[in-house]
């Protein structure tokens, strides 16, 4: 059985999963940068940093200080690492640098919370479930492994629901395996009105850069 197949028995999208909790050390590298941080069960990629986001890192490059969504965030890796980025690689930060991470599985929101702490970002980094997400928020940047495997109708919805908190000429980075779709998701959104391109592709991932015109 895969990584990834014994995360979804455990139902890492849910709200609040049944298994017992058990906090698992993960060290991470991202953009150059050695992170140590905290997993747990019932958490997307427990124990260890999963390939997709691997890649992401690889292929990219962290984005510009701003008001970035880390959409789906499981234990916050993607944007503990770019607020980190951050505060190695700009000395006087703006006051709108601000990293929020959401998921609906509130044991990933609590461990999230937990690594910021740690690290010493949670001054710039907050997670929470969607509903704690105000109305009126608007992002520069979202970045995302997406929970591919809720289904693609669900999927969609998810996507729908939060591209729109882009602004105006915002983008989205994502990356999705190729054999989960990322091909056919690429088409998808830029019929949705967002147009996307492919900013890189390794390992059998496709990363995908989504704008808001």
């Amino acid at each position: 059985m895969s990584d990834d197949q014994r995360d979804e028995g455990e139902h890492y999208f849910s709200a609040d999963p049944s298994v017992p909790f058990e906090r698992i050390p993960v060290e991470a590298s991202a953009w150059g940068l050695d992170l140590s941080l905290t997993s747990g069960s019932g958490v997307f990629a427990k124990g260890r940093l999963d390939i997709g986001t691997a890649v992401l890192f690889r292929e990219t490059e962290p984005p510009a200080p701003g008001r970035v969504l880390d959409l789906g965030c499981g234990y916050g890796v993607i944007g503990l690492a770019i607020c980190a980025a951050w505060a190695q690689g700009v000395a006087d930060l703006p006051e709108e640098a601000r990293v929020g991470a959401v998921d609906v599985n509130e044991r990933a929101v609590l461990l999230a919370n937990e690594n910021a702490a740690a690290l010493g970002v949670h001054d710039r980094f907050s997670a929470t479930t969607p509903a704690g997400v105000p109305d009126e928020a608007v992002f520069d940047e979202i970045w995302s492994n997406p929970p591919i495997r809720i289904g693609k109708e669900a999927l969609h919805g998810l996507l729908l629901t939060w591209l729109p908190r882009l602004r105006p000429g915002g983008r989205a980075v994502m990356v999705v395996g190729k054999n989960l779709g990322g091909d056919s998701l690429q088409r998808w959104l830029t019929e949705q009105g967002y147009p996307t391109a492919r900013l890189g592709s390794a390992k059998g991932f496709r990363i995908l850069e989504t704008l808001r015109p």
